[in-house]
C-alpha cells in the first residue's frame, strides 16, 4: 500500500511539469477595415485568389487552378499560388475553401521560411461584407502556430513575434486596400 501511494505521488507530483511543457498555443489574429465602396468592388480587387496585386508587400502571384478549392491536400489538386515578396520572400499557398457569391475564401500556407514570416501551420479567411449600399468590410483573420514550435522559443520566433507580423502585414495591407479603393487607383 505505501509503495502505491508513493507512486501516485510521484505521479501527481510530475504533473504540473507536464503541464507546463505543452508546446505552443494556436494564435488567432482577426483585423478588418470599412471601405467607403459597394461590396462587389471591394471584392472586384481582394476576390481572385490568383491575383494578390493588392498586398503591396507583393510583388508578383503565379498560380495555378483559378478558384478552384483543393479537394484533396495530398495531392494539391485544387488552386495554389506562389507569392514573391518585394524583399525576395517566398510564400507558397493553397485554396481550401471559395464562394464568391458570399464573397469569402479560405487558404492555407503550404510553405514559407520563418525568417519571411514567423509562423507555422497558416491558415485564413478573406471576407467582403456589404454595410449597405455604399459601405463594405473587409476582413482577414488567421490563425496559426508561432515560427518555433519547441518550448523555450527565441524572441523573435514566439508567439508575440508571430501575432505582431500576422497583424502588422494584415493592417498594412487592408489599409493600403482602402486606399486604393476609396482614392480611385
Amino acid at each position: 500500500m505505501l509503495k502505491r501511494l508513493a507512486i501516485a505521488a510521484a505521479i501527481l507530483g510530475s504533473l504540473p511539469a507536464v503541464a507546463l511543457a505543452h508546446g505552443p498555443s494556436r494564435q488567432k489574429v482577426t483585423e478588418s477595415v470599412e471601405i467607403n465602396a459597394p461590396a462587389a468592388k471591394v471584392w472586384a480587387v481582394v476576390g481572385n485568389f490568383q491575383d494578390m496585386s493588392w498586398a503591396p508587400d507583393v510583388a508578383k502571384t503565379e498560380g495555378k487552378g483559378g478558384n478552384k478549392p483543393a479537394t484533396n491536400e495530398a495531392t494539391n489538386d485544387g488552386a495554389t499560388r506562389t507569392l514573391t515578396l518585394k524583399d525576395g520572400g517566398v510564400i507558397n499557398e493553397m485554396l481550401d475553401d471559395y464562394d464568391a457569391k458570399e464573397m469569402t475564401y479560405a487558404y492555407e500556407i503550404t510553405k514559407v521560411d520563418v525568417k519571411v514570416l514567423p509562423v507555422n501551420d497558416y491558415s485564413s479567411h478573406i471576407t467582403v461584407t456589404a454595410d449597405g449600399d455604399n459601405k463594405s468590410t473587409l476582413e482577414w483573420k488567421g490563425a496559426f502556430y508561432r515560427g518555433y514550435m519547441n518550448n523555450d522559443p527565441p524572441a523573435n520566433l514566439n508567439d508575440e513575434a508571430a501575432k505582431k507580423a500576422v497583424s502588422d502585414l494584415y493592417k498594412r495591407t487592408l489599409a493600403a486596400v482602402k486606399a486604393k479603393i476609396e482614392g480611385g487607383k
